[in-house]
């Protein structure tokens, strides 16, 4: 059965692209999610449609996170934190605090998209990198000192 996908399925296809999958696959899992929809004439010509829309909706989300990054690129924001010997924290810097930290210099970023590997437990400098879209990340300075 043919069908033209509506979203990104990883391991299947990309929007707009027509596949052909088996039929129970599209009846019971794509078609009720509104996922895909069956390829005829006017399907696509419709998803055609939608394909441009996205296409221009996109472009305009990655030209203002291009210009997020610009305003982000430089910015430094210290974080407090009580430590003991050894420049070792009680407690780890995480995403949602390198989020607190960015909203408290104005920028509403969630946390989702902050990159860290793994949590700060250690005093020091460290180069964040922000995902602002999928093709634009942005790194921000986050300094971690010593609580007094």
């Amino acid at each position: 059965m043919e069908v033209i996908l509506r979203e990104d399925i990883v391991n299947l296809g990309t929007r707009g692209q027509v596949v052909k999958v088996a039929p129970g696959y599209a009846r019971n899992f794509l078609l009720p999610k509104k996922l895909a929809v069956t390829a005829t004439g006017s399907n696509k010509k419709i998803i055609e449609q939608e394909r441009q829309g996205h296409l221009r909706k996109e472009a305009k989300l990655q030209t203002e996170a291009q210009d997020l990054s610009k305003l982000m690129t430089g910015v430094s924001i210290t974080i407090n934190q009580k430590s003991g010997e050894n420049d070792q924290l009680f407690g780890s810097v995480t995403s949602k605090d390198v989020a607190d930290g960015l909203a408290a210099k104005g920028f509403t970023i969630d946390r989702r998209k902050i990159q860290l590997d793994e949590p700060i437990k250690t005093l020091g400098e460290f180069k964040v990198p922000v995902r602002l879209h999928k093709d634009v990340t942005a790194e921000v300075t986050v300094v971690v000192a010593k609580e007094e």
